[in-house]
């Protein structure tokens, strides 16, 4: 599959032997770009978010909630906002464009 830029990507989900798992993890050259976390309400960061985002530093991480309204951040600074501001957010970006 390709990106919005072209860029060849693959979409995956991860979960391992120990119960860690993510919803989607997008894959580019063999390496984790992005590691999204989805959860319905407010939740700290997840730890198969937590020890994807450890062992792949360079991937932008995410942990999204739908109706949630608080924003966590990790101990290693990752983010955790609510998905009404992602979509906010978006919308921004969208109408500058």
């Amino acid at each position: 599959m390709q990106d919005t830029e072209g860029r060849d990507v693959e979409l995956r989900y991860f979960r391992d032997v120990d119960g860690r798992e993510v919803d989607f993890v997008v894959v580019e050259g063999r390496q984790p770009a992005h590691v999204i976390a989805c959860k319905w309400a407010d939740a700290p960061i997840d730890r198969g978010h937590r020890y994807l985002t450890l062992r792949f530093p360079a991937a932008e991480a995410w942990q999204l909630s739908a109706v949630g309204t608080k924003d966590f951040l990790s101990p290693e600074g990752k983010a955790s906002p609510p998905s009404s501001s992602c979509i906010a957010f978006h919308r921004v970006c969208s109408e500058g464009s």
